[in-house]
């Protein structure tokens, strides 16, 4: 079936980027796109295997990590590059290059 659609241009440019990415038709990846929007698959249960997950008195979650573990701080340094590697394998992923 033909439709025509109104969509924002910063959406579609991401659909055709996506589609160029899989090497997939767009008219398949917007209509996966749909079925996934109709019938999401079952959200996976919270799993929280250590520490307790309590919710604050605005609804936001705290973890309380087991005092018996051993935790590491981290420093602005090694968070810094952390955030700058994930920032540079997305931008390979997204250039289609390996990671």
């Amino acid at each position: 079936m033909k439709a025509t659609l109104d969509l924002p241009d910063h959406l579609m440019r991401q659909v055709k980027q996506r589609a160029l990415q899989q090497g997939r038709p767009i008219k398949e990846l917007v209509a996966e796109y749909i079925r996934q929007g109709l019938h999401p698959a079952p959200a996976a249960p919270l799993a929280v295997s250590r520490g307790v997950l309590e919710l604050d008195a605005d609804g936001l979650p705290l973890f309380r990590p087991d005092p018996q573990l051993s935790c590491q701080p981290l420093d602005l340094a090694t968070a810094l590059r952390l955030e700058q590697d994930a920032l540079s394998q997305e931008d390979r992923q997204r250039a289609g290059l390996p990671a």
